[in-house]
């Protein structure tokens, strides 16, 4: 698809991949659109980026979605792009008595409802356009489960599961549906778990969103940057071996807190 002269919503656009491809699409010609739910940051990202529009808005709550449609068509009815790209990535500890069911749910309503929610909300506006897609971000934990991050790995799966179908619904419409499966990144997502994971596994935000924008270019509907294809294939020759090895992560991780 062009990539030029479009309105790109991004969720999550302060900080990591929607920070990166914030700077990124601007710099080649969109008019782009970021939110966040921290107005501070918000207005930081403004500074670093003055051409960039931000609104306050939490994807974990509809009714702040249903506004947030509001405000952007209203302001700018040419949008034609829909990244979801905000997320959260615990390190959690299911046997910790705190963990109440909102506690536990919160990456739920942030990494699968709100995605879904977004696209449900602005999905009969995308379809008034000539050129339009959505953009949902993965994880290669998608493939593979992460037991020290239990809930983060399901809503991804779930989301790629959505993705997939989403796509065959919308394939007889002008809306393309694209997937990018990241792999670890040096992001503040992954500053909580320094000292569980190798950090010279993880790639450089900017590397995995211009390799987004390749697979976007280039119409590839699933973008699997860096190690995230390996994740993918090891996840259907070898899945044991490699679950194996991210259990062990957990037991230790875990043990080491008793």
């Amino acid at each position: 698809m062009q990539l030029t002269n479009n309105t790109i919503l991004i969720t999550g656009g302060t900080s990591g991949f929607g920070y990166e491809f914030a700077a990124q699409l601007l710099a080649l010609g969109n008019t782009v659109i970021i939110t966040g739910r921290n107005q501070i940051k918000l207005d930081q990202t403004k500074k670093q980026l003055p051409n960039v529009h931000t609104f306050q808005s939490d994807v974990s709550d509809p009714k702040a979605i249903t506004l947030l449609f509001e405000q952007v068509t209203r302001q700018f009815p040419d949008l034609n792009i829909l990244i979801n790209n905000a997320g959260e990535m615990r390190r959690l500890n299911l046997l910790d008595p705190t963990i109440d069911q909102e506690n536990v749910n919160r990456e739920i309503a942030i990494n699968l409802s709100g995605p879904i929610r977004m696209v449900q909300q602005f999905l009969p506006h995308l379809r008034t356009k000539k050129s339009a897609a959505i953009l949902n971000v993965t994880s290669g934990l998608a493939f593979i489960p992460f037991p020290i991050s239990p809930i983060y790995g399901a809503t991804k799966s779930g989301l790629r599961a959505y993705t997939q179908a989403l796509r065959v619904q919308l394939k007889k419409t002008s809306i393309m549906v694209f997937e990018l499966v990241a792999p670890a990144a040096r992001t503040p997502l992954s500053d909580k778990f320094e000292g569980d994971v190798d950090s010279k596994m993880a790639m450089d935000p900017d590397k995995i969103v211009s390799a987004a924008i390749k697979g976007l270019k280039n119409n590839n509907f699933e973008i699997l940057p860096g190690m995230a294809v390996m994740l993918k294939y090891l996840s259907r020759i070898a899945p044991g071996l490699l679950f194996g090895q991210f259990s062990k992560v957990a037991e230790k991780a875990f043990t080491a807190k008793k």
